[in-house]
């Protein structure tokens, strides 16, 4: 992957984002209403940590089947799942509250979900959110030549089996954070100078890495064995918890951004794009299930995309009001506003532009 050298188009004629940022602006003002979190995302921290944490502790000190304990593993993956959506996500964004030690603690909680702070904010925050579906630049579309996501990757016969063989993938996101991925990118991201405010040290980020990393394998398998649990059934259920992460996880993100309505736009020979950074919002984005209460309450808003990525500042528990707003906005410039109605009908799309771009390249 490049150094980011793309620059968005300055020119916006109609000026879509300026009147769409003073009317969100204006609904807040107008409702006395913070851009934070409030509390209905305090509540959900509470039930999300104990749906992520109260299973661990009922297998560590309860006399229950080994069947209970692989079903407690799987609600422990779904808390994980939904600690990071609703609670680490706005942390990171500075969004869960208007005071910075809050979100920064907030935030952290990626550290009991197998991540890392720096790594996470390069990724999601830099490169996710500037470079949206460009190939090359956003690293949520490379998935190191295993999946094909973009119809500017590389073709590999393997890929028309992409379809089939990439739910089973889906799964491993975190297990790969856990072991693999920070290490890897740590070392990417220092090398290139890439961070999401101050610059870490070198010395202080690998040390960050490797204390968290020695807390995390403390906490999920050195204890359950110094319990007295099996060694090889500590694994499984640390296997099962990051799968089943995983899997709720890498599904919610791909219904997004890896779907048939979505462009993969690309730079122009001098690195620049064709749209303003806003409108490649609405490009590169799509919303799915918003009408749903639980995918909106579970999801952490992930399903309200284009509210999310046009405002990163915001709160995701705002988005089910302010997207009316970016509706009728879009509308009135006659720009995209990509949805699906139900999460069926964007999970049947997804795997169909998959499907797509695992044929050969000239029938993609």
């Amino acid at each position: 992957m490049t150094n980011p050298t793309i620059k968005f188009s300055r020119k916006d004629p109609q000026k879509f984002f300026r009147t769409l940022n003073k009317r969100v602006n204006n609904y807040f003002s107008e409702n006395n209403i913070k851009k934070t979190g409030n509390w209905k995302l305090h509540l959900k921290t509470i039930v999300m940590f104990s749906l992520f944490l109260s299973p661990y502790f009922l297998i560590l000190f309860l006399d229950i089947s080994d069947w209970w304990k692989l079903l407690f593993t799987v609600l422990m993956g779904a808390g994980m799942a939904g600690v990071g959506m609703n609670v680490m996500h706005d942390g990171n964004h500075g969004t869960y509250s208007r005071k910075k030690w809050v979100n920064k603690f907030m935030g952290s909680s990626i550290y009991i979900l197998a991540g890392n702070v720096y790594n996470w904010q390069v990724q999601h925050n830099v490169l996710h959110h500037t470079y949206t579906n460009i190939h090359g630049h956003d690293e949520d579309i490379d998935a190191g030549g295993i999946i094909r996501f973009s119809k500017h990757a590389k073709w590999k016969r393997f890929h028309k089996f992409q379809h089939i063989y990439s739910v089973f993938l889906y799964g491993l996101l975190t297990f790969n954070w856990a072991l693999t991925s920070d290490f890897k990118q740590t070392k990417r991201y220092l090398k290139r100078q890439l961070s999401y405010g101050k610059m870490p040290s070198q010395w202080k980020q690998w040390s960050m890495l490797a204390v968290t990393k020695i807390l995390y394998i403390s906490i999920w398998i050195v204890i359950p064995i110094m319990i007295g649990i099996v060694w090889w059934k500590v694994l499984i259920g640390f296997f099962v918890m990051h799968y089943t992460a995983g899997l709720i996880l890498s599904v919610i993100f791909q219904l997004a951004h890896m779907v048939e309505n979505n462009e993969m736009p690309m730079p122009n020979e001098v690195g620049e794009m064709k749209n303003t950074w806003a409108i490649h919002q609405l490009f590169t984005t799509t919303n799915f299930a918003t009408n749903n209460k639980i995918m909106n309450w579970f999801s952490g808003g992930l399903n309200h995309q284009v509210e999310h990525h046009i405002f990163p500042n915001i709160s995701h528990v705002h988005y089910d009001k302010i997207s009316k707003i970016v509706k009728e906005t879009a509308k009135e410039f006659n720009l995209p506003y990509n949805e699906y109605e139900s999460t069926r009908e964007a999970v049947k799309s997804h795997f169909r532009h998959l499907r797509m771009l695992g044929s050969e390249p000239q029938l993609s």
